[in-house]
């Protein structure tokens, strides 16, 4: 099966946003962009809330979100109860918030890494599994309802 991919951010996540969906699309992912579609200045909640809701709904596997520092999406994206957004600027943070977390966001700051470290981690979060185990029980009590 086809893993779904819904994508977002903000102005200063734009440029990586354009490069990883050629490139998971190249991996066969299906991709979904929620915006911006410009570098004109923009609020990322108006992008990264109907990504949340639409990943907690089912209808994605996992999001990715990017603007500047990677914690406004980051910080949005957690207010939904059913995401677990990583602001992740190294592979082995992008790898353990899968393995230990059960992430299913991945937030990238696009100001202060590479496009080349984006896409390692973003290839990495996606392939990574969940461990389990112990953390089950970490990650079950995540959510306050």
């Amino acid at each position: 099966m086809t893993k779904r991919i819904a994508i977002g951010g903000d102005h200063a996540g734009v440029g990586y946003k354009e490069q990883l969906k050629q490139h998971l699309g190249t991996l066969g992912y299906a991709v979904q962009d929620f915006g911006p579609f410009s570098t004109d200045s923009v609020d990322y909640p108006d992008y990264v809330h109907p990504l949340s809701l639409a990943l907690e709904a089912g209808e994605f596997d996992f999001g990715i979100v990017i603007c500047g520092s990677g914690n406004g999406v980051a910080i949005t994206a957690n207010k939904h109860q059913g995401i677990r957004a990583a602001l992740c600027w190294n592979e082995e943070l992008a790898a353990l918030s899968r393995q230990h977390n059960d992430a299913n966001v991945l937030a990238i700051p696009a100001r202060f890494i590479s496009y080349e470290l984006a896409e390692k981690m973003v290839d990495l979060f996606l392939t990574t599994p969940f461990e389990g185990g112990r953390h089950q029980s970490r990650v079950t009590k995540i959510a306050c309802s």
